[in-house]
């Protein structure tokens, strides 16, 4: 019974849903679809490893997301790696960095990837 009135919902435009339909449609989304891999992290406090289009990496747990993958994030370890100019204008070897930020807001539209550890 529910099952058909999800698919009903997702069958309609968004346009000509109310709001109570809106609200059940993301309910089902956050529930199941990709989403739900950040909804099982806020809810279980696990950490997740998320990789940037700025070529970071973020170590992280989720306090809270939205549909465009905006997060607040807390206990954030940042890693990134650096390739130093030595003399000569030649690359020197590679070098991983990090550093600890204890709350971020992402954006959603920089995240590439998110891995529930």
């Amino acid at each position: 019974m529910a099952d058909s009135k999800i698919q009903d919902l997702l069958n309609k435009p968004r346009i000509d849903l109310n709001e109570y339909e809106i609200s059940v449609l993301e309910e089902h989304e956050f529930t199941s679809g990709p989403l739900s891999i950040l909804q099982t992290a806020v809810r279980s406090h696990n950490q997740v490893l998320i990789s940037c289009r700025n070529n970071r990496k973020l170590l992280a747990r989720v306090k809270a997301f939205d549909r465009h993958c905006n997060m607040v994030l807390e206990n954030v370890k940042e890693m990134w790696t650096e390739t130093p100019r030595v003399s000569g204008g030649k690359k020197g070897r590679p070098v991983n960095k990090d550093r600890f930020i204890s709350k971020m807001f992402l954006r959603g539209d920089s995240v590439i990837l998110v891995l529930l550890s």
